[in-house]
Protein backbone atom coordinates (compact mmCIF):
# COMPACT_ATOMS: atom_id res chain seq x y z
CA UNK A 1 0.00 0.00 0.00
CA UNK A 2 1.35 3.33 -0.99
CA UNK A 3 1.62 6.26 0.84
CA UNK A 4 -1.26 8.03 -0.77
CA UNK A 5 -3.98 5.03 -0.42
CA UNK A 6 -2.92 5.05 3.39
CA UNK A 7 -3.71 8.84 3.63
CA UNK A 8 -7.02 8.37 2.08
CA UNK A 9 -8.14 6.12 4.73
CA UNK A 10 -8.21 9.70 6.64
CA UNK A 11 -10.19 11.56 4.21
CA UNK A 12 -13.83 12.79 4.52
CA UNK A 13 -15.00 14.06 0.99
CA UNK A 14 -18.63 13.91 0.38
CA UNK A 15 -19.29 13.01 4.43
CA UNK A 16 -21.50 14.83 6.36
CA UNK A 17 -21.17 15.50 10.47
CA UNK A 18 -23.41 16.71 12.79
CA UNK A 19 -21.39 18.36 15.76
CA UNK A 20 -23.15 19.42 18.73
CA UNK A 21 -22.27 22.25 21.34
CA UNK A 22 -20.16 23.52 18.36
CA UNK A 23 -20.96 27.56 18.65
CA UNK A 24 -17.57 27.55 20.88
CA UNK A 25 -14.23 25.27 22.75
CA UNK A 26 -13.91 22.06 21.69
CA UNK A 27 -17.36 21.78 19.32
CA UNK A 28 -15.97 23.80 17.82
CA UNK A 29 -12.38 23.65 16.80
CA UNK A 30 -13.60 19.86 16.07
CA UNK A 31 -16.27 21.18 13.56
CA UNK A 32 -13.28 23.07 12.04
CA UNK A 33 -11.18 20.00 11.92
CA UNK A 34 -13.81 17.62 10.04
CA UNK A 35 -14.66 20.39 7.59
CA UNK A 36 -10.46 20.96 6.68
CA UNK A 37 -10.87 17.32 6.20
CA UNK A 38 -13.28 17.81 3.67
CA UNK A 39 -16.52 17.00 5.44
CA UNK A 40 -19.66 18.91 5.04
CA UNK A 41 -20.53 19.62 8.73
CA UNK A 42 -23.38 20.99 10.30
CA UNK A 43 -23.33 22.87 13.36
CA UNK A 44 -25.45 22.72 16.54
CA UNK A 45 -25.69 24.85 19.44
CA UNK A 46 -28.05 27.28 21.17
CA UNK A 47 -26.25 30.51 20.60
CA UNK A 48 -27.23 31.83 16.68
CA UNK A 49 -24.64 34.61 16.63
CA UNK A 50 -21.62 32.53 17.83
CA UNK A 51 -22.93 29.84 14.86
CA UNK A 52 -23.19 32.10 12.54
CA UNK A 53 -19.66 33.28 12.90
CA UNK A 54 -18.15 30.03 13.10
CA UNK A 55 -20.15 28.94 9.95
CA UNK A 56 -18.56 32.29 8.51
CA UNK A 57 -14.98 31.21 9.02
CA UNK A 58 -15.24 28.04 7.66
CA UNK A 59 -17.04 29.24 4.10
CA UNK A 60 -14.37 31.86 3.81
CA UNK A 61 -11.65 29.05 3.86
CA UNK A 62 -13.62 27.33 1.67
CA UNK A 63 -15.24 24.36 3.41
CA UNK A 64 -19.10 23.11 3.27
CA UNK A 65 -20.67 23.94 6.84
CA UNK A 66 -24.16 25.53 7.68
CA UNK A 67 -25.78 25.63 10.93
CA UNK A 68 -28.62 24.60 12.86
CA UNK A 69 -29.95 26.78 16.12
CA UNK A 70 -31.77 24.28 18.80
CA UNK A 71 -31.73 23.96 22.40
CA UNK A 72 -30.38 20.20 22.83
CA UNK A 73 -32.05 19.76 26.35
CA UNK A 74 -35.59 19.92 24.54
CA UNK A 75 -35.76 16.07 24.04
CA UNK A 76 -39.33 16.16 22.34
CA UNK A 77 -37.54 18.42 19.47
CA UNK A 78 -34.68 15.97 18.68
CA UNK A 79 -37.00 13.77 15.83
CA UNK A 80 -36.83 17.63 14.46
CA UNK A 81 -33.99 18.79 15.06
CA UNK A 82 -32.25 15.72 12.99
CA UNK A 83 -34.58 16.33 10.18
CA UNK A 84 -33.26 19.99 10.08
CA UNK A 85 -29.75 18.76 10.64
CA UNK A 86 -30.18 16.32 7.33
CA UNK A 87 -32.22 19.18 5.53
CA UNK A 88 -29.02 21.31 5.99
CA UNK A 89 -26.80 18.91 4.85
CA UNK A 90 -28.62 18.09 2.20
CA UNK A 91 -28.28 14.09 2.86
CA UNK A 92 -27.78 11.27 4.85
CA UNK A 93 -25.42 11.68 8.42
CA UNK A 94 -22.49 9.89 8.33
CA UNK A 95 -21.10 11.04 11.96
CA UNK A 96 -22.26 12.49 15.08
CA UNK A 97 -19.87 14.53 17.49
CA UNK A 98 -21.43 15.10 20.80
CA UNK A 99 -19.38 17.69 22.08
CA UNK A 100 -22.50 19.34 23.86
CA UNK A 101 -22.09 20.13 27.75
CA UNK A 102 -23.06 21.44 31.27
CA UNK A 103 -20.79 21.75 34.04
CA UNK A 104 -22.66 23.59 37.13
CA UNK A 105 -19.30 22.98 39.61
CA UNK A 106 -21.72 23.34 42.43
CA UNK A 107 -20.74 21.79 45.96
CA UNK A 108 -22.89 18.71 46.58
CA UNK A 109 -24.98 20.07 49.31
CA UNK A 110 -26.11 22.77 46.59
CA UNK A 111 -26.99 20.40 43.96
CA UNK A 112 -30.56 21.08 42.86
CA UNK A 113 -33.03 18.81 41.14
CA UNK A 114 -33.03 21.15 38.54
CA UNK A 115 -29.44 21.32 37.95
CA UNK A 116 -28.74 17.81 37.99
CA UNK A 117 -31.90 16.51 35.28
CA UNK A 118 -30.00 19.32 33.32
CA UNK A 119 -26.58 17.93 33.80
CA UNK A 120 -27.44 14.93 32.95
CA UNK A 121 -29.52 15.39 30.35
CA UNK A 122 -27.46 17.27 28.23
CA UNK A 123 -24.34 15.30 28.85
CA UNK A 124 -25.94 11.67 28.71
CA UNK A 125 -29.31 11.40 27.83
CA UNK A 126 -29.34 13.95 24.82
CA UNK A 127 -26.47 12.19 23.27
CA UNK A 128 -28.04 8.69 22.98
CA UNK A 129 -31.15 9.82 21.64
CA UNK A 130 -30.11 12.65 19.12
CA UNK A 131 -27.42 10.37 17.74
CA UNK A 132 -30.35 7.30 17.72
CA UNK A 133 -32.05 9.53 14.97
CA UNK A 134 -29.52 9.30 12.50
CA UNK A 135 -28.79 5.46 13.44
CA UNK A 136 -30.97 4.14 10.63
CA UNK A 137 -29.84 5.67 8.06
CA UNK A 138 -26.10 4.89 9.03
CA UNK A 139 -27.30 1.26 9.09
CA UNK A 140 -28.84 1.43 5.66
CA UNK A 141 -25.56 3.06 4.43
CA UNK A 142 -23.18 0.71 6.42
CA UNK A 143 -21.28 3.23 7.75
CA UNK A 144 -21.17 5.76 10.42
CA UNK A 145 -19.15 6.63 13.30
CA UNK A 146 -19.94 8.48 16.79
CA UNK A 147 -17.33 10.81 18.56
CA UNK A 148 -18.28 11.13 22.48
CA UNK A 149 -16.67 13.57 25.18
CA UNK A 150 -15.88 12.15 28.00
CA UNK A 151 -13.47 13.81 30.99
CA UNK A 152 -10.98 13.66 33.52
CA UNK A 153 -13.86 13.19 35.35
CA UNK A 154 -14.98 10.09 33.83
CA UNK A 155 -12.11 8.49 35.97
CA UNK A 156 -11.73 10.79 38.86
CA UNK A 157 -13.85 12.96 41.58
CA UNK A 158 -12.83 16.62 41.05
CA UNK A 159 -14.56 19.59 43.76
CA UNK A 160 -17.73 20.64 42.95
CA UNK A 161 -17.58 18.18 40.34
CA UNK A 162 -20.93 15.65 41.41
CA UNK A 163 -23.70 15.76 38.64
CA UNK A 164 -20.86 16.56 36.00
CA UNK A 165 -18.52 13.58 36.85
CA UNK A 166 -21.89 11.08 37.04
CA UNK A 167 -22.73 12.22 33.44
CA UNK A 168 -19.42 11.88 31.95
CA UNK A 169 -18.48 8.39 34.08
CA UNK A 170 -22.02 6.90 32.02
CA UNK A 171 -20.36 8.72 28.86
CA UNK A 172 -17.48 6.13 29.22
CA UNK A 173 -20.72 3.16 29.19
CA UNK A 174 -22.95 4.85 26.88
CA UNK A 175 -20.03 4.93 23.95
CA UNK A 176 -19.83 1.00 25.14
CA UNK A 177 -23.38 0.09 24.84
CA UNK A 178 -23.71 2.12 21.50
CA UNK A 179 -21.05 0.00 20.30
CA UNK A 180 -22.48 -3.11 21.43
CA UNK A 181 -25.65 -2.08 19.42
CA UNK A 182 -24.46 -0.59 16.52
CA UNK A 183 -21.01 -1.49 15.47
CA UNK A 184 -22.22 -4.78 13.48
CA UNK A 185 -24.11 -2.02 11.45
CA UNK A 186 -20.77 -0.57 10.35
CA UNK A 187 -21.49 2.62 12.81
CA UNK A 188 -18.21 2.67 15.31
CA UNK A 189 -18.65 4.76 18.33
CA UNK A 190 -15.75 6.03 20.05
CA UNK A 191 -15.21 8.81 23.14
CA UNK A 192 -12.23 11.11 23.86
CA UNK A 193 -11.90 11.93 27.55
CA UNK A 194 -9.80 15.37 27.26
CA UNK A 195 -7.85 16.70 30.24
CA UNK A 196 -7.89 20.62 30.48
CA UNK A 197 -8.15 23.02 27.39
CA UNK A 198 -8.98 26.58 27.30
CA UNK A 199 -13.05 26.63 26.44
CA UNK A 200 -15.68 28.23 28.37
CA UNK A 201 -16.51 25.19 31.05
CA UNK A 202 -12.16 25.54 32.38
CA UNK A 203 -12.64 29.62 32.40
CA UNK A 204 -12.21 29.05 36.21
CA UNK A 205 -8.84 26.84 35.35
CA UNK A 206 -7.06 29.01 32.91
CA UNK A 207 -8.49 32.29 34.53
CA UNK A 208 -5.86 31.45 37.54
CA UNK A 209 -2.46 31.21 37.23
CA UNK A 210 -1.76 29.00 40.35
CA UNK A 211 -4.88 26.68 38.90
CA UNK A 212 -3.73 26.40 35.63
CA UNK A 213 -0.18 25.76 36.18
CA UNK A 214 -1.23 23.23 38.98
CA UNK A 215 -2.83 21.06 36.35
CA UNK A 216 -0.15 21.37 33.87
CA UNK A 217 2.10 20.36 36.40
CA UNK A 218 0.07 17.01 36.95
CA UNK A 219 0.13 15.80 33.52
CA UNK A 220 3.21 13.88 32.10
CA UNK A 221 3.64 16.32 29.31
CA UNK A 222 3.95 19.37 31.99
CA UNK A 223 1.33 21.60 29.82
CA UNK A 224 -2.38 21.74 29.19
CA UNK A 225 -3.86 21.27 26.10
CA UNK A 226 -4.48 22.98 23.07
CA UNK A 227 -7.44 23.12 21.07
CA UNK A 228 -5.00 21.94 17.85
CA UNK A 229 -4.31 19.25 19.56
CA UNK A 230 -7.53 17.63 18.92
CA UNK A 231 -6.91 18.18 15.34
CA UNK A 232 -6.01 14.15 14.88
CA UNK A 233 -7.44 12.39 17.35
CA UNK A 234 -10.90 13.79 15.64
CA UNK A 235 -10.10 12.50 12.45
CA UNK A 236 -8.68 10.03 12.96
CA UNK A 237 -12.34 8.55 14.88
CA UNK A 238 -14.23 10.28 12.22
CA UNK A 239 -12.77 8.18 9.22
CA UNK A 240 -12.40 4.60 7.66
CA UNK A 241 -9.07 4.92 9.36
CA UNK A 242 -10.52 4.04 12.85
CA UNK A 243 -12.87 1.05 11.46
CA UNK A 244 -11.83 -1.51 13.37
CA UNK A 245 -11.90 0.29 16.35
CA UNK A 246 -15.36 0.49 18.52
CA UNK A 247 -16.60 1.55 22.13
CA UNK A 248 -12.87 2.75 23.26
CA UNK A 249 -12.64 6.12 25.22
CA UNK A 250 -9.03 7.92 24.44
CA UNK A 251 -7.70 9.99 27.04
CA UNK A 252 -6.44 12.92 25.12
CA UNK A 253 -4.92 14.90 28.58
CA UNK A 254 -0.77 14.91 28.11
CA UNK A 255 -0.64 11.98 30.27
CA UNK A 256 -2.87 13.14 33.03
CA UNK A 257 -4.42 10.21 34.00
CA UNK A 258 -0.86 8.33 33.59
CA UNK A 259 0.19 9.93 36.71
Amino acid sequence: MDRYSTLDQFALDGRRFVVTGASSGIGRAMAGFLAEAGACVVLVARREDQLTAAVAELEQAGHAAGFVAADLLDREGLGELADRCRECAGGDIDGVINAAGLNPRQPAEEVSIETWDATLNLNLSTPFFFTREFVPAMRANGYGRVLNIASLQSYRAFPNGLPYGASKGGVCQLTRAMAEAWSRYGICANAIAPGFFPTELTAAVFGDDDTRDRAAAQTAMGRNGELEDLRGVTIFFASPASGYITGQTLAVDGGFTAK
